[in-house]
């Protein structure tokens, strides 16, 4: 039997079984629809955080009060991050030291440290004519803040040495927040202080678009609880990024002996974003593991269906599998016949799954974007469905049809041609 005749007559028995083969295509593509969405959208997402983090630069460090508690740079440039840990701190005044200017000189006197940049963030109140509304203020210096902050500007310039009542805002303060836009060189309230805007962000779809920057010092007097000698984190530029963990490692041991605390008595955590990177792929390669293993599962009753598809055709066509026999046909091409068909079945479903998975992860991912407010220019990508993922979903259910057929194959392979031509 030529393999032509074996596709002819797959093809003509699944079509005449009709409403059962669509039911067992039915089941495979529910299980490689979830498993495609499920993984789509988080593949999505790890390449979205990924790429945050990436733009927030790999040779930057960033010290942060609290031993042995990593708090996370938020994923455009670090607004947020100073405020929670002061807020952190500030539940429990006697549980550790405030960062201070003593700990910038610390931390400039190591070798291998390009720029020490002392943020004061916070939440403040801003007014523009009859409008208020409430953003994250980030003071910090007008040196080093230029040379390490991965912002691009959309109008104007970034903050320099001598500024004092100069702001630079996020793309939402400026377009969104309030009825009339905000332009260059616009008064704008911040805290009770007028203050002179410079220049504005390009948008980034993160909490940087809600975010004042602004001179240190003049942040220190809108952010409360942030004395004159104080700040709410430190960020480090290093010199050579292939030394990064060498220059972590000095800094730690310099900050050890100028807090005078030990490696178990520590008050304070420096992180990285490489750090941060490795940590958040392998809690997303298990989190991927474990969502991946409960939709595998509906794949696991698509080819039970399969199978007993099989089952019933091997029962209804055992007289057609005897005329075959006695007309010359081998075993093994009877055997070749049953798993062409359930592997087509599998084909099948997971074309269909793949192309249902796409919609389904798309329509569930824009409506979570939507609901979360992270869409915009450099914001939470939807689904990521890669050529592997196709390839995998595809070629993985065509496997679960062929092995699923398998034993009705081989008992179909097995029967003999007078007791199949007896068969009523």
């Amino acid at each position: 039997m030529r393999l032509s005749d074996i596709v002819r007559l797959s093809l003509n028995n699944l079509s005449h079984r009709g409403l059962r083969s669509w039911l067992t295509i039915l089941g495979i593509v529910i299980g490689v629809a979830s498993v495609v969405g499920i993984l789509s959208m988080s593949a999505g997402m790890q390449q979205s955080v990924s790429s945050r983090l990436g733009s927030l630069g790999a040779d930057i460090l960033t010290v942060n009060l609290g031993g042995g508690r990593a708090f996370g740079m938020g994923f455009g440039g670090g607004p947020d991050m100073g405020e929670r840990v002061r807020a952190a701190s500030s539940t429990s005044a006697t549980e550790s030291q405030n960062l201070t200017t003593k700990d910038v000189a610390a931390i400039k006197s190591v070798q291998g440290v390009k720029f020490v940049n002392g943020i004061v963030s916070g939440r403040a109140t801003v007014t523009y004519l009859t409008e208020s509304a409430s953003v994250t203020v980030e003071g910090v210096d007008t040196l080093a803040w230029p040379q390490m902050t991965t912002e691009t500007l959309d109008s104007g310039r970034l903050l320099s040495t001598g500024d004092q009542n100069a702001i630079v805002i996020g793309y939402g303060i400026a377009n969104t927040m309030f009825k009339q836009l905000l332009t260059l060189n616009s008064q704008l309230n911040v805290g009770g202080t007028t203050f002179k805007i410079v220049g504005i962000l390009a948008q980034s779809g993160s909490q940087t678009d809600r975010t004042i920057y602004m001179p240190a010092a003049a942040a220190r007097l809108i952010v409360s609880d942030v004395r004159a000698d104080q700040f709410s984190s430190i960020q480090v530029k290093v010199a050579d990024v292939n030394a990064l963990n060498e220059t972590m490692t000095a800094i730690e041991q310099r900050l050890l002996v100028t807090r005078h605390v030990t490696a178990s008595t520590k008050d304070f955590t420096i992180t990285s974003v490489q750090a941060m990177q490795a940590t958040i792929s392998s809690v997303m390669d298990t989190l991927n593991l474990f969502l991946g293993g409960i939709a595998a599962i509906s794949l696991l009753v698509g080819a039970i269906g399969i199978a007993n598809t099989m089952f019933m055709s091997v029962m209804e066509r055992t007289r057609q599998i005897g005329t075959l026999k006695a007309l010359g046909t081998t075993s093994f091409e009877i055997m070749k016949l049953f798993l062409f068909e359930s592997a087509m079945i599998g084909l099948i479903g997971g074309l269909l799954g793949l192309f249902l998975g796409f919609i389904a992860s798309g329509m569930i991912s824009e409506l979570g974007i939507r609901m979360m407010g992270l869409g915009g220019a450099g914001g939470m990508s939807g689904t990521l469905i890669t050529p592997q993922l196709m390839a995998f979903a595809v070629g993985f259910s065509v496997v679960i049809g062929a092995v699923s057929g398998l034993i009705p194959a081989k008992q179909a392979a097995d029967l003999l041609p007078i007791e199949a031509l007896r068969y009523e």
